[in-house]
């Protein structure tokens, strides 16, 4: 075990002196126009698997497909709800209809499939009806269906009006219509082209679809006829095009961004982490005249989580509080992360959402003492007679998992850290196989009940987000309520109580808030930042 920890310090110190030598000599450069043309260039390390929003279930898919399609609604940098198509709305008095009044001069891309090759089509609202109807079609199998699981129909009384009917008040519905599995999209062209509609988008965004060798290129153009302006009546987007790449490898894209091949940067590795950050998480000052950073809070709550049909030590609720106690997330936070992030000694629901409580009535701050005591009363005094903890992680945690299996070892406990593949993980922790478990939350909608549906005992997994396959009568009964509640002030009281009791409770362990990263050159203007971590590139220019 020595040996192997030395290699990887070594290992360490080789790739940092290698990416050392290899900066000194990248000038001091960054994109500008070509020929009189702004193209804005990102990597998407992960690849693009479809430009379908049906199956928009990850970021790679979602920024993409930001650029291609629009739906009823938007959200704005503090993630309000902002009209797109719909133009104004009305919600009846007991939350079960929904009324969208729609734009009359938004057009989808050109195809030649609605007439000639150089013909559009207006958007009306059947078309918003036919794209809901295929996100539920078992066929279609669209991982976006359970938006709609809730909906009692949809009615298109004429070209311009929209309603629909939901079963049940639920408050975070409207807000919910905001992600791209909700875009509008063509019959004509998604039942020509079926499955391969996922090489062939067509849509009314403010780019459309140019050219896509996969795993090569993707390039976007700007479409002319876009229905949005600026607050100057200027038509949107700025930009000419959009190009994509799909490095694979995350050292070189960073050399491709110093070097001004790249305009954007998201978030960073732990290769080069230290290159680009102080220890206090700011821009490295050598980059200042180069570079912009800019952050904000990502709704992303990264946890350990406990599972709770397992017929183990950790049912004991002394136990996985003292756990929760026994380790610096602060500490952790400076010398793992250069303090990306907040850490979590408040509940799971994180910062930058309503439900967020500032002022928690029960978290986690390290208490080596009290999870001394904590284990005392559990019957393990110092640990004595305790069995050995198994954390099942990745690879990509396994520093905060060894970080936390240390901490841990000081008041006793003697943690195993299980490395596992991503998605043998996911298959473990969803059967319920795993007792201990890295995971991570990253808000679909920007509401708090999309965290603490996490712990709604129906919610069980593998059926549904619940986990940690925590019950609670009592927490059940409140999130009902909260469900149901559409008085925004009594929501979030609700909201507060449920995180505290879950806390109390302690079936997960919650590490960090994560923190949205934005790295741009300097002649990069207008590029957003919100919660959600969207692409938003309607208003960048490059100058």
């Amino acid at each position: 075990m020595t040996r192997l920890v030395h290699t990887a310090t070594l290992s360490r110190a080789i790739r940092t002196v290698a990416l050392a030598l290899i900066l000194l000599t990248i000038p001091a450069c960054s994109r500008h126009r070509h020929d009189d043309k702004m193209i804005f260039h990102y990597n998407e390390s992960a690849g693009i698997a479809t430009l379908d929003p049906a199956f928009a279930k990850d970021q790679s898919i979602i920024w993409p497909c930001r650029q291609l399609y629009n739906g009823l609604i938007q959200l704005d940098e503090e993630l309000n709800v902002q009209p797109c198509i719909a133009k104004r709305w009305e919600i009846s008095p007991d939350g079960l209809d929904y009324t969208f009044i729609l734009r009359d001069d938004v057009y989808f891309h050109k195809s030649p499939l609605f007439g000639t090759p150089d013909s559009t089509r207006r958007v009306v609202a059947s078309d918003f009806r036919y794209s809901f109807n295929r996100i539920v079609d078992p066929d279609v199998a669209s991982p976006g269906a359970w938006i709609f699981k809730d909906v009692a129909g949809l009615e298109t009384p004429d070209d311009t009006t929209l309603i629909i009917h939901i079963a049940e008040p639920f408050a975070p519905f409207l807000s919910m219509l905001g992600m791209v599995y909700c875009s509008v999209v063509p019959r004509e062209v998604v039942e020509h082209y079926g499955k391969e509609f996922r090489s062939h988008p067509c849509g009314t965004g403010p780019f459309k679809f140019q050219y896509w060798k996969e795993g090569v290129k993707l390039v976007l153009r700007k479409n002319p006829h876009y229905f949005e302006c600026d607050e100057e009546e200027r038509p949107l987007p700025y930009l000419d095009a959009v190009a994509v790449t799909f490095i694979v490898d995350r050292q070189t894209v960073f050399l491709e961004f110093l070097k001004g091949n790249l305009d954007f940067m998201n978030s960073i590795d732990a290769a080069y982490k230290d290159e680009i950050l102080t220890s206090e998480g700011t821009l490295n000052p050598k980059y200042a005249d180069r570079i912009d950073l800019e952050t904000t809070p990502y709704l992303n709550t990264e946890y350990l989580g406990f599972n709770m049909e397992d017929d183990g030590v950790l049912l004991d609720r002394r136990l996985r509080q003292a756990i929760n106690y026994g380790f610096d997330r602060r500490k952790m936070m400076r010398y793992l992360r250069n303090n990306i992030g907040t850490p979590g000694v408040g509940g799971f629901v994180p910062m930058g959402l309503p439900g967020y409580d500032s002022l928690p009535s029960y978290g986690y701050e390290y208490n080596p003492e009290r999870a001394k005591q904590l284990l005392a009363e559990a019957g393990y005094p110092g640990g004595q007679g305790l069995p050995k903890l198994k954390l099942s992680t990745t690879s990509n945690y396994l520093d905060l998992c060894k970080y936390i299996q240390q901490q841990l070892g000081l008041i006793g406990l003697d943690v195993q850290v299980d490395v596992n593949p991503p998605a043998a993980l996911r298959e473990q922790i969803a059967q319920g196989k795993s007792m201990w478990f890295r995971g991570s939350w990253i808000a679909d909608y920007p509401d708090a009940e999309n965290y603490l549906s996490l712990f709604y005992s129906a919610n069980r997994a593998p059926a549904g987000p619940n986990y940690t396959r925590f019950k609670s009568k009592e927490y059940d009964r409140l999130y009902l309520e909260a469900r149901k509640c559409t008085d925004s002030e009594r929501r979030i009281k609700l909201y507060h109580a449920m995180d505290s009791l879950v806390m109390q409770q302690a079936p997960v362990m919650v590490l960090y808030y994560d923190q949205v990263l934005h790295f741009t050159h300097k002649n990069i203007h207008g590029l957003r930042s919100d919660g959600m971590n969207t692409l938003d590139l309607r208003r960048v220019s490059i100058q």
